[in-house]
């Protein structure tokens, strides 16, 4: 076998390698995705048969105490605090009615609403690809707006709903910030019939300006907030 042949070769094995790596991992994704319709399935045929009323999808409540200064990943990970997850009407009625009302959190302080298995890191698996729309608040209607999308969240009534991951709500010291996430920033498609879904549900007035962010410019600026590519 000469040179070229064998380079030939190595070429083949390396790509049939490479496909069989790719088929794989989808089958792996395939099975993982149906471990998890099945779960919910299954999960909804307990709360129903206890007379409670499923949600679609499983919700856990963050709560983040902000330290002013550079973020770091690993200190910012230290700082999110689990507070509770729900996953009926009824579960979400008990959280919601026990959490701090936002005008009553300190500043510089995050509550985050996100899917059960996505934690709010841009880091996570479910979030790297994807971004954030961002709309500010002045501090005195940031409540009523928040608890609005977290409504639309919840009832699952959010255009391409399978695409959002969670909320946030930043509170800041002279503004309030709301924060929608979704999974795949380049489908423009859905990013955009989030936005207007978002404004439709949350009836935003006219002269609020929606902008948003992929999570990876984030990672590159260390900045949740600044630097947006897109208005709207």
């Amino acid at each position: 076998m000469d040179i070229t042949e064998k380079k030939e070769t190595e070429n083949s094995t390396n790509i049939n390698n490479d496909n069989n790596n790719n088929n794989a991992q989808t089958a792996a994704d395939s099975a993982s995705h149906e471990n998890i319709d099945k779960e919910a399935e299954e999960r909804q045929a307990r709360d129903l048969k206890a007379g409670l009323h499923p949600l679609k999808y499983k919700f856990v409540f963050w709560y983040t105490r902000r330290t002013p200064g550079v973020r770091t990943q690993t200190s910012y990970e230290d700082n999110i605090k689990k507070i509770m997850e729900f996953g009926t009407v009824e579960g979400f009625w008990v959280c919601y009615c026990h959490l701090a009302r936002p005008s009553s959190l300190p500043s510089p302080t995050d509550l985050h609403l996100f899917k059960e298995g996505i934690r709010p890191l841009w880091e996570d698996s479910a979030n790297s690809n994807g971004g954030k729309w961002i709309i500010r608040f002045k501090k005195v209607v940031s409540g009523r707006f928040w608890e609005d999308l977290v409504l639309a969240l919840v009832g699952d009534q959010l255009d391409y709903s399978d695409n959002v991951c969670g909320a946030v709500l930043s509170i800041r010291f002279n503004e309030d910030i709301l924060s929608i996430w979704n999974r795949n920033a380049s489908d423009h498609q859905a990013v955009m019939a989030l936005r207007d879904s978002i404004k439709r549900h949350l009836k935003l007035p006219h002269g609020y300006v929606m902008e948003y962010k992929p999570h990876d410019a984030s990672l590159r600026d260390n900045s949740s907030y600044r630097n947006t590519w897109l208005r709207g």
